[in-house]
């Protein structure tokens, strides 16, 4: 039985509900998010598994990328199965320690997404800049000096904001108008006062993905400055930056106008609202493989290796009748 006060009854359970606006369509969304799914787990396990199986590939840059793997193969877990299972049959109910949990997860992979971006840039900022040093740079003593201050920021600002929403009393409506937890989504909810988790999950936005494009953006421009100046070949830094500063780009542009749509009430329809969230969390899983993988010529060999491989020895008996 859920506990009172006075004459409110405090809700422990929510319903996640979106897209209602498709009526009888809405489960036509499974497929899509489905195949996307599918693809992110598939191309994301190939990556990580010609990396980890590859001692050529057993260098900085690309433990980064393998780590970059990692994140995208488990954030989509905490909420893409759930939201599959409300597309197709209709499964919305979630508790709230449930929703937390889920929350939590979301975010503090969000975070550590936008985080080894940032290690990704220091990784191209030593290897460009400071060719000499770079190894020096990137052992492993040396290089937690960067890695341990920005993971303890993401677990601290994810707990904090995560914790103050678990406080806040559901009195008002139980209905969570997303398809899984997000923060903003569940706070609004709240039949307390809210300025201090609205606040909170401002400054968690400009502490971590703002931030982090700052730093990113700060490298690439030091980078670019040393290869102009020193006359090194500018095709191989712009092939190597530009990628990533344009993903930087448009991935924190979605971010703050999802994080931002539940602050400024600019009338953007709900639907668009939790579409655009879906998509700054889950199209990274699906196209960092490409961006981070497949655009990286030495990754790309082995793949096409690995390919060819398993194509010889599906076809290997008739390939050889004709030598």
């Amino acid at each position: 039985m859920e506990p009172l006060r006075g004459n409110e009854s405090f809700h422990k359970y929510f319903i996640l509900n979106s897209f209602n606006e498709l009526g009888a369509l809405r489960p036509v969304l499974f497929f899509p998010f489905f195949i996307m799914f599918v693809l992110s787990l598939l191309a994301n396990s190939l990556l990580l598994y010609v990396i980890i199986s590859q001692r050529s590939l057993h260098s900085p840059m690309y433990i980064l990328i393998a780590g970059m793997a990692c994140v995208d193969l488990s954030l989509p877990l905490f909420f893409v199965p759930n939201m599959l299972l409300n597309f197709l049959f209709d499964w919305r109910g979630i508790s709230l320690i449930g929703c937390l949990v889920q929350m939590y997860f979301i975010h503090f992979f969000g975070a550590f997404q936008s985080t080894l971006l940032v290690w990704m840039a220091l990784d191209r900022y030593f290897a460009i800049c400071t060719p000499l040093y770079y190894h020096e740079h990137m052992a492993l003593p040396r290089f937690l000096k960067f890695v341990i201050p920005l993971l303890i920021r993401n677990v601290f600002m994810v707990s904090l904001v995560v914790s103050l929403a678990g406080l806040l009393p559901f009195c008002l409506r139980n209905v969570i108008d997303h398809c899984f937890c997000e923060h903003m989504a569940l706070v609004e909810l709240a039949c307390g006062s809210t300025i201090v988790n609205s606040l909170v999950g401002l400054i968690s936005v400009f502490l971590i993905p703002v931030a982090d494009f700052i730093i990113i953006a700060v490298s690439y421009i030091i980078i670019f400055s040393s290869v102009l100046r020193s006359g090194k070949s500018r095709v191989k830094a712009l092939h190597t930056c530009v990628t990533h500063i344009v993903v930087n780009t448009v991935s924190l542009s979605i971010i703050l106008i999802a994080f931002l749509s539940y602050r400024i009430r600019n009338g953007l329809p709900a639907a668009i609202r939790v579409f655009i969230s879906i998509m700054y969390l889950f199209f990274p899983s699906c196209f960092n493989p490409i961006i981070y993988g497949m655009r990286t010529a030495e990754i790309r060999q082995h793949i096409v290796k690995m390919l060819s491989w398993y194509n010889f020895v599906q076809t290997g008996p008739n390939s050889l009748q004709n030598y």
